[in-house]
């Protein structure tokens, strides 16, 4: 058995990257500088870093959201995110649309599923079925992406509850790009009588063309984040960047992407973490509730752009 001196044995974990308890300054900007400097809070803080870089070097945040996000109330911190302008482009799936324009029309949202289920008024709300697909039946006419329909629905209105909550009609505002991606038959807008396939087709099929080319932006120093969605966004996203990099000579290169969830997924591991990634840029992946970790994202980002 042979023994080699400690001096000699490389170590992963060294004291200085410990974690410090509260002190007197008791900012967020201490709490960040507090945290351990290893695995996941090394990540995060790297995260963030690339986001400021990003902000800073006027390259492309693209931020991808699942329904979840939307109904645990997370809009107020996009939307300033949208405001700073560090957001270049907001894509979400079909649930986090219905949730964010519930949100805004009526101030409320997600309803009970088990209950509504068991007469089968599940997903059948009138007011939201039949205002969102003649949102998009609208659209189609006149050639609109399915985000900026719904935007422009809403701000036709005069009677929202809550117009200041909605990523939609706050991306149409500032003039960012904001597409939804649908499924058809997986959202409770398409069970409504009035629902119409080749609106909803003809509407997201535009927003999925926007998207591919917001994807230029992100070219050496951009960021994607996947907030929530485990299966829709993340194959959208995989397409459009072929699309991106088919008509650019294999670029965009060199960016950065996030899978932030509740639980790791197949999808968004291997297509927004891990393929888009190689051979340039780098993936990460934080796990943990949206309500939380999402704002203390969004909150350390804030902090680092001063």
């Amino acid at each position: 058995m042979r023994t080699i001196p400690v001096a000699r044995r490389p170590n992963k974990v060294e004291a200085t990257e410990f974690a410090h308890p509260p002190s007197d300054d008791r900012s967020f900007a201490a709490f960040l500088s507090s945290l351990p400097d290893v695995l996941v809070a090394r990540d995060f803080a790297a995260v963030v870093d690339a986001i400021v870089h990003a902000a800073r070097g006027s390259r492309g945040v693209v931020l991808m959201l699942g329904g979840h996000v939307v109904k645990t109330g997370l809009a107020p911190l996009i939307i300033d995110l949208m405001r700073r302008g560090v957001v270049t482009h907001v894509a979400m799936n079909g649930s986090a649309a219905i949730h964010d324009y519930e949100i805004a029309r009526f101030g409320a949202t997600s309803e009970d599923v088990a209950s509504g289920l068991r007469d089968g008024t599940f997903g059948m709300a009138d007011e939201t079925g039949r205002e969102m697909n003649a949102a998009f039946e609208r659209g189609m006419r006149e050639s609109q992406g399915m985000g900026e329909a719904l935007a422009i629905a809403l701000d036709m209105r005069n009677d929202l509850a809550h117009p200041e909550l909605s990523v939609l009609l706050a991306a149409f505002k500032h003039g960012i790009p904001a597409t939804v991606h649908a499924a058809i038959g997986a959202e409770i807008i398409h069970q409504h009588p009035t629902a119409n396939g080749a609106a909803i087709g003809d509407t997201s099929h535009r927003d999925f063309r926007r998207f591919a080319a917001s994807l230029d932006d992100i070219d050496e120093g951009g960021v994607v984040l996947n907030l929530g969605s485990a299966v829709i966004m993340p194959e959208v996203f995989l397409k459009a960047l072929t699309i991106a990099r088919n008509l650019n000579d294999g670029r965009p290169r060199g960016f950065v992407t996030v899978d932030l969830d509740m639980q790791r997924h197949y999808r968004p591991r291997m297509n927004v973490v891990q393929r888009p990634t190689l051979g340039s840029g780098r993936g990460y992946e934080i796990t943990g509730h949206h309500e939380i970790m999402v704002p203390m994202l969004i909150w350390a980002v804030v902090e680092r752009l001063g």
